[in-house]
């Protein structure tokens, strides 16, 4: 007869197997929970390092435009001042021309007064006499050399302050070049995002440049160029006004008195334009600050709306829980969380409310500045255009000096000089 086989190898007991079997659901059962532990780890750590990484990303894109702004609003004014720089130059050039021309008129005076000297060297007899014609021609000599000597020193000092001028103007449109080539840099970088096709690792990408400055360092530099360039420029107002008025003083008294008189109207002209100018720039930043409370408003205004709309959601909630039947009817943590909610709401809408009052009350007072500094502004451009009338009429009062009349209207160009009120950037 066959006989049963049988495989030879250790044999388990009943309670092992099934001791096995458990082991394994428990394992599969941690490693699950291990893996789902892990999965939400994973998933709270890709929400906290992306959303990181977006605000990071958003706070150097918005760092960098302020940058942006920042340095294309000292290249705007570099480049006003730059304008006015050459202005400047061009109407020095101009008076120091108009200088070298009386200067050159004066020759003829000199010739004409020495030759009547010569001239009347062929008296004869006694009509050689030390008569009053010939006390007043050496007079004459004597002013035109005097005269001759003074516009000399200023044609000299007009040279030596368009060459200050020239050299503040470098400086000037170096900074401009670089901050333009900054501003081009800047935005490239702002351009960038992580589609773009030129972006790539660097090395030491977050080493210090050598050369690197401090911020402050470059405000300064900037403010400095500035201030000497508009220092030059009202160093050559005032130069200019000094060559006219010695020009002129080759006249009467009567001559002399009209162009100080001309003088205190040109300083008033300025003045005038810098208040204007003053006010001009409060008008726009109080325009500004309107647009900017009336959007604060219509914000606050939504906010309560919305805030509105949650107690409502809240009040519902509250009134909707009181038809719970019988037992169910309890104070639980959701009955005392929507109270302290409607309470919250509450709070935060009267909060709303009493800042939208506020920020009204403001826009009202900024409204009646700005009708002030309106009022104010037409009344002083008013008065400037009476001051420019006068200069006009002024014109009238031509000075005869060697029938010369300057090109350059040295008033109208001080009109345009920058004032350090008008910009602060620092």
């Amino acid at each position: 007869m066959a006989s049963l086989s049988v495989k030879p190898g250790q044999r388990f007991t009943l309670p092992d197997w099934q001791n096995n079997s458990l082991l394994i659901s428990a394992d599969a059962e941690q490693q699950r929970y291990n893996s789902h532990h892990i999965r939400q780890e994973g998933r709270a750590l890709r929400n906290e390092t992306g959303n990181q990484a977006r605000w990071d990303e958003h706070n150097s894109r918005t760092r960098l435009n302020d940058r942006i702004t920042s340095v294309d609003r000292w290249r705007e004014a570099l480049a006003r001042c730059l304008t006015d720089t050459d202005l400047e130059i061009d109407a020095l050039t101009k008076v120091k021309e108009a200088a070298e021309n009386a200067l050159q008129a004066k020759n003829l005076c000199l010739d004409v007064a020495i030759e009547c000297l010569t001239f009347r060297e062929s008296r004869r007899d006694i009509d050689v006499v030390r008569d009053l014609v010939e006390k007043e021609l050496l007079r004459e000599v004597k002013v035109i050399e005097k005269t001759k000597k003074e516009l000399q020193q200023r044609v000299d000092d007009a040279f030596k302050q368009l060459c200050r001028l020239k050299e503040a103007r470098q400086q000037l449109s170096c900074d401009h070049q670089h901050k333009v080539e900054t501003l081009e840099l800047d935005r490239q970088c702002v351009s960038f995002n992580p589609t773009s096709g030129n972006i790539s690792f660097k090395v030491n990408a977050t080493r210090i440049p050598d050369g690197t400055t401090a911020l402050r360092e470059w405000e300064l530099n900037s403010q400095r160029n500035k201030e000497h360039a508009e220092a030059e420029m009202r160093a050559s107002v005032d130069l200019r006004g000094a060559i006219m008025l010695s020009i002129a003083q080759t006249n009467n008294e009567l001559d002399a008195q009209r162009i100080a008189t001309e003088f205190a109207l040109r300083k008033r002209i300025r003045d005038v334009e810098g208040a204007l100018s003053e006010l001009r720039w409060q008008e726009q930043n109080t325009l500004e600050e309107i647009a900017e409370m009336e959007e604060e408003i219509r914000q606050l205004e939504e906010d309560i709306r919305k805030r509105t709309l949650d107690l409502k959601v809240a009040h519902t909630r509250l009134e909707t829980r009181t038809y719970r039947p019988h037992i169910e009817l309890c104070r639980d943590q959701a009955q005392y969380g929507l109270t302290d909610e409607v309470k919250q709401l509450e709070g935060t809408i009267r909060a709303l409310q009493q800042k939208r009052t506020e920020s009204q009350d403001a826009l009202d007072a900024l409204y009646r500045q700005l009708h002030r500094i309106q009022t104010d502004i037409g009344y002083k451009t008013n008065s400037l255009q009476l001051d420019n009338k006068c200069m006009d009429t002024r014109k009238k009062l031509v000075i005869p000096v060697e029938k010369f009349d300057p090109e350059v209207d040295a008033v109208n160009r001080t009109r345009n000089l920058p004032r350090n009120s008008q910009l602060e950037l620092a």
